[in-house]
């Protein structure tokens, strides 16, 4: 698993998440990923981050099998912790964070996403929590920050997606184009964002998230307190059992039709 930063524009610093195969990440990826995002929001000489992923999806979630190993719940409480760091990381972070979503957009990917400033997406991204298929309870809050409300709860009761056409169509993406132009659509509008003064940027990114009318970091720890409760009764560990190819398979595909 590897997290790295770069640099190919001024001002502008990329995160990449490389964890094949489908980037589901474990408790320690999640830190990773939490450090590598404040880092770069710390950093004078950078004044967007874009937040990227390599291979064939931007974001599966949790890593569901490092659950199962553990007898206990320290990998729940971990992965709790780590995506709750992760998700802050990304609204907390001093300046404007940009997403590009290719690929499958689930679970913890949700979380990053929702948390963003803004979002571009390859026209064969989708957008989902299959939270119910696998055993938990999470990122309402974040799918929230990208579809009307009535369309999340549909969403989340039938574990299915998004695509990226229609999140554009929302409002919550700003650019759907050709998966060969992601990087650079990213790019374009990180460095368009990048050109402003680095100070009032930072400025005006405290500014907006003051006013944001809901606290996404105490919503999103609610959640999943039911998540816990879950796991202590057996219910969680009932679900987890089936899951699989199979249900990773559905949950990639569908849509909203």
């Amino acid at each position: 698993m590897s997290v790295s930063t770069s640099a190919p524009r001024e001002g502008v610093a990329v995160v990449t998440v490389d964890h094949p195969p489908v980037n589901a990440l474990p408790v320690r990826g999640w830190y990773a990923l939490a450090d590598a995002v404040r880092a770069a929001g710390r950093d004078r000489g950078v004044r967007c981050v874009v937040l990227a992923a390599a291979g064939r999806g931007f974001n599966a979630g949790v890593d569901i099998k490092e659950m199962q190993r553990d007898p206990g719940h320290e990998a729940l409480v971990g992965a709790n912790r780590g995506c709750a760091a992760a998700f802050s990381a990304v609204y907390d972070c001093e300046v404007p964070v940009v997403a590009a979503v290719q690929g499958f957009c689930l679970g913890g990917g949700i979380g990053l996403v929702g948390n963003a400033d803004a979002v571009v997406a390859a026209d064969d991204a989708t957008f989902g929590l299959p939270e119910l298929d696998r055993g938990a309870l999470g990122a309402a809050t974040h799918l929230a920050r990208l579809v009307p409300q009535h369309l999340m709860r549909a969403l989340y009761y039938t574990s299915r997606t998004a695509t990226a056409a229609e999140l554009h169509a929302h409002g919550s993406v700003w650019r759907v184009v050709p998966r060969a132009e992601l990087r650079a659509a990213a790019l374009d509008l990180a460095h368009e964002i990048a050109r402003k003064d680095g100070t009032l940027l930072r400025l005006a990114k405290a500014a907006i998230n003051g006013i944001d009318p809901v606290d996404v970091h105490r919503s999103y720890r609610f959640e999943q307190g039911f998540t816990f409760e879950a796991n202590l009764t057996g219910l969680a560990d009932r679900v987890r059992a089936d899951f699989g190819r199979a249900d990773f398979g559905r949950a990639e595909t569908g849509g909203t039709s």
